[in-house]
């Protein structure tokens, strides 16, 4: 059974409820049943999505949403029961993610795929648990995120994503003193950090340098890097998003700073940043489930479909995350024999044992499968960024 809701979950409800969406009748259809019907007059399950499309984290909301998209259509394409998904962006701010919720229970949603950043997820599971709507985030890895019963995720969480880390490191002997630079002021970061530096200890791992920055303070990291580099630390150690990693080796660059660096899934999309000159990146590690490299077919298959979607974009985890969630919540309708005339909150208790019960081989993982406590199972894998591509480390 799952832990109760967290106080900063709580205090996420609190957050508007107001809803600019379509006529009441389609809520009403969600919560007492009734097919919906599709665009091509077949009866349809229902899939909301939400995340960034605008804004700075703009490059994993458009990930996910053309990842998803290109399930959907897959699946679609096989005939059997049908899916129509609609996409709200939540610019990676929570208030806005509650607003695009409701909009996508307006519509008529029966089942939650999102949303993609973790502070906004935590603020969405408050409602989706209140409705009982069953919830998959592909890529929102703080631990609140799935803290109730209907709530699942496909990435791994932060503090997984720390101690693996960590572990990785031990395991490889890749440094003897490391720094760390992180954004207190996120729960993603946060999250990595604060059980990094609790497996790094447990390990033996010296951590001679541990900086961080906040959200009001994400342009200049001249102190920070000055730090690391006095301290003597041969591994960086960066929890963040790929946009202030940016920042960091163009700083460190300019200093002649040249140590490891080492991340996690919030550093893929480091080489598509404007203007960074990507040879910074020559060398950097990090933790990531897929990369478009790969030569399997589901991952070159995958591929071609989202180049041919996106107009050329190669696709970065977060797309491969929202492929694995729509896929896992077709084996779990199909596992519990789900069907468009039911409600969401009957669909969603239906799915809430369901998806314990499959095994999805999916582009991060095979054989993955879900407990109770929403959080999956499966290998982690780490990258090396070369000449601007991923390769297995």
């Amino acid at each position: 059974m799952k832990k109760f809701v967290s106080a900063v979950l709580a205090g996420c409800m609190a957050l508007s409820l107001a809803a600019c969406g379509n006529s009441a009748s389609s809520a009403s259809t969600a919560s007492t049943g009734g097919a919906s019907e599709g665009s091509n007059g077949t009866t349809v399950i229902k899939i909301g999505g939400i995340g960034p499309v605008t804004g700075a984290a703009a490059v994993y909301g458009n990930a996910v949403k053309l990842g998803a998209e290109i399930a959907v259509e897959e699946i679609n394409a096989k005939g059997g029961i049908q899916y129509e998904f609609k996409f709200e962006d939540d610019e990676n701010d929570a208030e806005k993610s509650i607003n695009a919720y409701n909009n996508l229970k307006d519509w008529g949603m029966q089942i939650l795929m999102g949303t993609v950043t973790s502070t906004p997820c935590i603020a969405v599971a408050a409602e989706t648990s209140a409705d009982n709507m069953f919830q998959i985030t592909p890529s929102g890895s703080a631990e609140d995120c799935i803290a109730t019963d209907n709530a699942f995720r496909v990435c791994f969480s932060d503090p997984e994503q720390g101690t693996l880390s960590a572990e990785y490191i031990s395991e490889n002997n890749l440094a003897t003193k490391i720094a760390i630079i992180y954004d207190s002021s996120d729960v993603y970061s946060s999250g990595i950090h604060d059980a990094f530096v609790a497996k790094a200890e447990e390990l033996g791992l010296e951590i001679v340098c541990d900086e961080k920055f906040t959200s009001d303070s994400n342009k200049d990291f001249s102190a920070q890097v000055s730090k690391a580099q006095s301290s003597g630390a041969d591994l960086l150690f960066l929890p963040i998003y790929y946009n202030e990693a940016s920042l960091i080796l163009t700083r460190a660059d300019a200093v002649g700073y040249e140590p490891l660096v080492f991340g996690c899934d919030g550093l893929d999309g480091l080489v598509s940043v404007e203007n960074f000159d990507t040879a910074l990146a020559e060398g950097v590690m990090l933790m990531t489930p897929f990369t478009a490299a790969a030569t399997d077919e589901m991952t070159t298959s995958f591929v071609a479909a989202y180049e041919e979607k996106s107009g050329g974009e190669t696709p970065n985890q977060f797309a491969a995350d929202a492929y694995d969630a729509i896929y896992a919540i077709d084996a779990a309708i199909q596992k519990a024999g789900v069907t468009a005339d039911m409600s969401y909150s009957d669909i969603c208790d239906a799915l809430k044992t369901a998806i314990t019960e499959i095994e999805l081989d999916g582009l991060t993982g095979k054989g993955i499968t879900w407990d109770a406590s929403g959080a999956p199972t499966k290998t982690p894998a780490v990258y090396i960024i070369e000449n601007g591509v991923y390769v297995a480390a």
